[in-house]
């Protein structure tokens, strides 16, 4: 079987919030098994789970909440965490929002390979796709299908010269990811910069930490990837459905959602419990977060 895993040591890194703008400082602790991943806002001394259960606010990005207190922009931390095989963790923060950092998932990748990670004595229980499921919202689409290991196709279209549309595939595993996915950063329109800002959000946001969009162009330098806002999507998808609390065997197949589709959609996959079954892999074949594997248990 595979085995959960937890940080070898503590790190820390500071920032400020995308959409509050506030300088917050956030430290990566390990965590006993099963545990899950929790973030406890130390300002306050209250404990959130990373569960589905705790969604707050998708405007703009995730929020989770309980007893009162809220922590949003989770999901680019919580993609890296998944991706890398990261099972348990304490995320302290002394602010009510994860710093963005560069605005992609890169930076949290790097801090979680500075702290290393190390085996703990449970297995690690994936969550396998046995029938589609499906949620739709107008001309907004999610479905899950069986499959052997974990695939994203992600479909995007906006009214804008450089994302009429872009679609991007990918089988999911920790070196692609790292590779491919970690690096997108978060994107947004000129045009809407003032209005995000009339609603508290985008506070933090500059051409340091998200890709900028003018009428006709970039207004940054140069992208990562010619498909970059794509492969952004893909990786909020990834951070928003591990509130799952399992890692998925499936192939995910999404057009122009967000992250309130997302997270509705990570609520109906718990709803349909006999859309799927929990499973342990032989760990040679079962890396960080789900690859194609061989089956040896189910619960």
């Amino acid at each position: 079987m595979a085995f959960q895993r937890t940080l070898r040591r503590q790190v820390t890194c500071a920032g400020i919030g995308l959409h509050s703008g506030q300088k917050v400082t956030l430290t990566l602790k390990p965590a006993p098994a099963d545990s899950g991943i929790r973030f406890r806002r130390t300002d306050l001394g209250v404990e959130i789970p990373a569960s589905v259960a705790h969604v707050s606010g998708t405007n703009h990005a995730t929020g989770l909440t309980r007893d009162g207190a809220v922590v949003e922009t989770v999901e680019h931390l919580l993609a890296a965490m998944t991706c890398l095989g990261l099972d348990n963790a304490v995320v302290e923060i002394d602010h009510r929002e994860v710093p963005v950092m560069d605005g992609s998932s890169a930076p949290f990748v790097y801090l979680i390979q500075e702290a290393g990670l190390r085996t703990l004595p449970a297995p690690r229980r994936y969550l396998k796709v046995l029938r589609p499921i499906t949620v739709s919202r107008g001309d907004k689409l999610m479905s899950l299908y069986p499959s052997d290991y974990f695939k994203v196709t992600y479909s995007i279209s906006f009214d804008h010269p450089l994302l009429r549309h872009q679609s991007h595939t990918l089988r999911v595993n920790e070196g692609a990811f790292v590779d491919g996915i970690a690096p997108a950063r978060t994107f947004g329109f000129l045009n809407e910069v003032e209005l995000l800002r009339q609603q508290g959000l985008a506070l933090g946001g500059s051409l340091e930490n998200a890709i900028v969009l003018s009428e006709t162009g970039v207004l940054n330098n140069q992208l990562r990837y010619d498909d970059e806002f794509v492969r952004h999507k893909i990786l909020d998808a990834i951070g928003d459905l591990s509130l799952v609390g399992h890692p998925i065997i499936g192939h995910l197949v999404a057009h122009r959602a967000g992250h309130a589709l997302h997270t509705a959609f990570a609520k109906r996959i718990l709803e349909e419990r006999d859309a799927w079954k929990l499973v342990e892999l032989v760990p040679e074949q079962a890396p960080a977060f789900a690859p194609a594997a061989v089956p040896v248990k189910a619960g």
